[in-house]
């Protein structure tokens, strides 16, 4: 099985596809052209050799769909490095590695081992094997401390952080200019078919705060560092996402320290390698040691370590967001549950709030490519902005619909598991995201709310990749 996902794969005379000259990351690679041109047989294992330079075997690339989505290239030796350290079977060399340098006491090469837990891979799992949602954390904790670990966090307090951020940005835009949509970033998905496809038109409207595994990188590598007394390059951090996408972020030059000489994401494993290492062990999660997840960040532990924000599905940006600016510009208080009102699919709602007749706050929620397409093309016509504020997420149903969520099982819809993740998150305690510990995390390690130390740790930056020459994967036979 791909180490990523559902592969498509395509062939040319070596199989190997040269980087497309629009390629994010264009290596020189000579290939010799023949004159009389060559001849393949296809092997009995599937297999290719080119006949006529002695039998030479040729070697195979796969190229899956959420590759190409983040990429406006091809697959290249270059992106096989990056997906290689973004892998399983890295991921069990790095603790392999590690455990060996403990036993035989080279402390000079033990690196902390710390895996960070996002909210909806949790769900997958805690439903894939039939336990609380609680319980699937603590025995995840059990698992990855099986393998190494030396911390197991969730990403609570990314996600309060991350929420903190955005509503801040979106009521400072606002202010200066009510007719710029402003667009969510967390889906590193929806980001690279920004910068990839519409480039600077688009950039403009997208938020710069960092997503919440990114606020987590620099939570971990900064200040659980400082705590530790350990250098941020002797800290092996580990995620576990419900997007392949994730991967790809967390490679982004944007999130490498120079300072530190380290990326604040090592690693991202995502739900389906989970279960795939699960099944490689031949032991269910459940039969792991029920251990909490750590709490590094202060004396006080909350009562429980996952948690939802709002009603929707993926970090409740456009509910929280909509109600912090309705009391903070318009002086409304929403305390009840907000209703999106459905439009041409259940992927596509929206939200409106009027003052004296006068429509004054407009959001929508855009999951799927589908309709982030009719977004793009509507933001494109109209000369006046039509949205305020655009969640957007690239799979259909969002996050907890994420592109390595574990899939059905035989017999059973993909939305039906879907809508059973759903009921799972809806029944989780809801978190207020400006709490004593963001409060203590900005006081004392960001000089404050809104200081520059925390603008630029908490926000990034996007890049124009557009290419004026078309994609051609160029097979020559």
């Amino acid at each position: 099985m791909s180490r990523l996902s559902r592969a498509l794969q395509l062939t040319d005379i070596d199989d190997f596809i040269t980087p497309s000259q629009i390629c994010i990351k264009p290596v020189q690679i000579d290939k010799a052209r023949s004159k009389t041109g060559a001849k393949i047989k296809i092997k009995g294992d599937g297999c290719f050799e080119e006949s006529e330079s002695g039998n030479l075997k040729l070697n195979k690339v796969d190229i899956s769909l959420q590759d190409c989505l983040a990429c406006s290239g091809c697959i290249t030796s270059a992106e096989e490095v990056l997906i290689t350290q973004q892998s399983r079977e890295e991921l069990l060399k790095v603790l392999q590695e590690n455990s060996k340098n403990k036993a035989s006491e080279d402390w000079d090469n033990v690196r902390t081992i710390v895996f960070t837990l996002a909210t909806q891979p949790i769900l997958s799992l805690a439903y894939r094997y039939q336990i609380g949602v609680e319980d699937a954390a603590r025995h995840l904790n059990g698992y990855f401390r099986s393998l190494g670990a030396d911390y197991v966090l969730s990403t609570k307090v990314a996600d309060d952080i991350a929420l903190l951020e955005c509503r801040q940005e979106f009521v400072d835009r606002y202010r200066e200019n009510e007719n710029l949509t402003m667009l969510s970033s967390s889906c590193p998905g929806w980001v690279c078919y920004a910068e990839k496809t519409h480039g600077n038109f688009l950039l403009p409207y997208v938020s710069t705060t960092r997503s919440p595994q990114q606020i987590m990188g620099v939570l971990v590598k900064q200040i659980l560092a400082d705590k530790m007394n350990v250098p941020a390059s002797r800290i092996y951090h580990v995620t576990v996402m419900p997007c392949y996408d994730k991967k790809l972020e967390a490679s982004r030059e944007d999130f490498f320290s120079k300072a530190n000489n380290s990326r604040d994401v090592d690693c991202v494993i995502t739900s389906v390698e989970v279960e795939q290492l699960l099944s490689e062990a031949q032991q269910p999660l459940s039969q792991y040691d029920l251990l909490d997840l750590d709490w590094p960040w202060s004396n006080v532990r909350p009562e429980f370590m996952v948690w939802a924000h709002e009603k929707t599905l993926s970090g409740g940006y456009a509910e929280h967001i909509f109600k912090y600016a309705a009391k903070h510009i318009f002086n409304e208080d929403l305390k009840t549950e907000l209703e999106f009102k459905q439009l041409k699919n259940r992927d596509f709602r929206e939200i409106i709030l009027k003052q004296n007749g006068k429509t004054v706050l407009k959001f929508a929620i855009a999951n799927g490519f589908r309709n982030i397409q009719n977004l793009v093309q509507k933001l494109k016509r109209e000369k006046v902005s039509n949205y305020h504020f655009v969640e957007v997420m690239a799979c259909p149903s969002g996050c907890i619909n994420g592109g390595a969520q574990i899939r059905p099982t035989t017999g059973q819809h993909v939305r039906e598991l879907t809508r059973k993740l759903e009921e799972l998150y809806q029944n989780l305690p809801r978190s207020e995201p400006e709490n004593s510990l963001t409060k203590h995390i900005y006081n004392d390690f960001l000089d404050g709310f809104q200081s520059d130390k925390s603008y630029d740790v908490l926000h990034t930056r996007y890049h124009d990749v557009v290419s004026e020459l078309s994609i051609s994967l160029n097979i020559n036979w």
